[in-house]
């Protein structure tokens, strides 16, 4: 997969399928990477950037309750899906962020928490996932687009990210918008780990590797050496709160830990058994999150220094 997606139950037929599938896929990479190298990397750039259809079937799948109001804004001509709970021009409002083929319905149970303590929320569909209009996606449309919510909306008083949208919402604080407090769930810290995963995954040739980053760059307009969420964390002055599984197969938990250690003011809480998906609705997360924003100690503190650049 690209970037870590989110899971759906599968029956052991889909899963025979899937593996069938992907040794299929695994074998054309290979074989394309040295016979016709240019073309392979085309087709693997757009599998790259191009989001899972599952995305949508799920998201028109999702019940919301009833106080949920469906709106839209428009980016560069393509039309952005958001979810409203409350009035976030009067009340304090928590902006939820999905990760990589997902969608922000993805949080439904996380609203009645939150409505409880007071606030409104706010998700949405990244381009091309869920209800959103769009084929391909990146990092940089991840930090773009929830960039726009927030100016759009405003700051917000917290902001909860998973995964890849972790990493855009940590780097969309560079611009004019702040969330106040932050809870980052199996962030992706380093865009050069999740090509090299997504490049051994599909089994694209190492050769390979620079011309990929190049065609990134030439795409995005961005290196993806540049989008490293740990770079972007010393600047944070927010409080907040790191939440990793140990057996994260997708997002290795040391790149939560290396947010963690970059991130003065933010603590990392382990998990174990919930791997990269089951993180985000966990009641014991979000048990821990809810105390978070209680103003609680949730988690440890991790030191990080020049020297020690990943924490202990």
């Amino acid at each position: 997969m690209p970037y870590p997606s989110a899971v759906t139950p599968v029956s052991s037929s889909h899963t025979a399928s899937h593996s069938f599938k992907m040794s299929s896929v695994r074998a054309g990479f290979a074989l394309g990477s040295r016979l016709m190298p240019h073309r392979t990397l085309d087709r693997a750039a757009k599998l790259f950037s191009t989001p899972y259809a599952s995305s949508h079937r799920r998201a028109l799948a999702a019940k919301p309750d009833p106080d949920m109001r469906r709106g839209e804004i428009f980016l560069h001509g393509q039309r952005v899906v958001t979810y409203i709970w409350g009035d976030p021009s009067t009340q304090p409002y928590a902006l939820l962020v999905h990760g990589w083929s997902s969608f922000g319905l993805r949080y439904l149970s996380w609203i009645p928490h939150l409505r409880a303590l007071g606030y409104a929320v706010i998700t949405f569909d990244q381009p091309g996932h869920g209800l959103s209009d769009g084929q391909y996606c990146t990092l940089p449309n991840f930090v773009e687009t929830t960039n726009e919510i927030g100016r759009c909306f405003g700051p917000a008083a917290l902001a909860v990210g998973h995964s890849l949208g972790a990493a855009a919402l940590v780097m969309a604080q560079d611009h004019q918008w702040r969330a106040h407090r932050m809870i980052l769930l199996a962030p992706v810290a380093d865009m050069v780990a999740a090509t090299d995963r997504f490049m051994e995954m599909v089994h694209l040739g190492p050769h390979l590797r620079e011309p990929f980053f190049a065609w990134h760059q030439q795409k995005t307009g961005v290196h993806p050496q540049d989008l490293q969420t740990h770079r972007h964390l010393a600047a944070l002055g927010q409080p907040g709160l790191i939440v990793h599984d140990l057996g994260d197969e997708d997002v290795p938990w040391e790149e939560g830990e290396r947010c963690a250690s970059h991130w003065s003011s933010a603590r990392l809480l382990s998990t174990q058994g919930l791997g990269h998906h089951r993180v985000v609705d966990a009641p014991e997360v979000i048990d821990a999150s809810l105390a978070f924003v209680r103003g609680e100690n949730v988690g440890d503190r991790i030191v990080g220094s020049p020297n020690l650049a990943y924490g202990i």
